[in-house]
């Protein structure tokens, strides 16, 4: 009986560490690779348009990927298929001049979380879908163990 009062106390507290957290999810890719024509979808819900929110690109790649960059086109699409945000962005995995890599990790695999979009005001609450599309112009990018997306409250200072 102990024991597992200890354990759900510390998973209340690991809960807890995390409170800005609104949505996180990841995705692994088959075999390692991210094809050109592959859209991975997320689907989150905002439930106070009034806040600013954060969101971030979640990587996990190898120490063997072949570019130090990763150029990503996001789409946010509301509940009525309008969409409300694109672009196309430079994520840098390798620091481009000593190729070492960012991110944490252990061994050859490392994650990265980089911010898309810093105190973001979505339009409306409601359900939104994202969608990430890997836009490096090969049609295998090798070495992507997977991707995900992170959505949280923003700080207000």
């Amino acid at each position: 009986m102990r024991k597992s009062y200890y354990l759900i106390c510390c998973c209340l507290v690991l809960a807890a560490c995390d409170a800005s957290r609104i949505y996180e999810k990841n995705v692994d890719l088959p075999n390692r690779v991210w094809l050109e024509d592959s859209l991975i979808e997320f689907e989150m819900r905002v439930d106070d348009a009034s806040l600013p929110y954060n969101l971030y690109a979640n990587v996990r790649n190898g120490h063997s990927y072949p570019f130090y960059n990763l150029y990503l086109q996001y789409t946010i699409v509301d509940s009525t298929g309008r969409e409300v945000k694109k672009d196309l962005t430079n994520l840098i995995l390798f620091d481009p001049k000593t190729g070492e890599p960012r991110g944490s990790g252990l061994g050859d695999v490392f994650d990265h979380q980089l911010p898309l979009l810093e105190s973001y005001s979505f339009p409306d609450e409601g359900r939104y879908t994202v969608e990430l599309q890997q836009y490096m112009r090969r049609d295998s990018l090798e070495e992507v163990y997977g991707v995900g997306v992170r959505l949280e409250l923003a700080t207000i200072d």
